[in-house]
């Protein structure tokens, strides 16, 4: 169906605000499972379509390093005379 023609018969539908509902306390109120319709968790009774993941970043290949150089104490070397 063309979306203005919906509009025109059923009326525009508005997206959920995502503001959550607050009791008398401040609090947040939690969702009644028993009513699969609405959502009482949030103010206009409609949950908010979630934002999709971003992919991570793809890790990059370690740089090649120079050998480490040897820590410590020298070792004695046979000097040649």
């Amino acid at each position: 169906m063309f979306n203005w023609l919906k509009k025109l018969f059923v009326g525009e539908e508005k997206p959920a605000s995502g503001v959550r509902a607050r009791n008398a306390k401040g609090r947040y109120v939690a969702d009644d499972k028993s009513t699969p319709n609405v959502n009482e968790a949030y103010a206009d009774g409609k949950t908010p379509k979630r934002k999709p993941r971003r992919k991570p970043a793809a890790k990059k290949a370690p740089a090649k390093k120079a050998p480490a150089k040897k820590r410590g104490r020298p070792r004695k070397t046979t000097a040649k005379k």
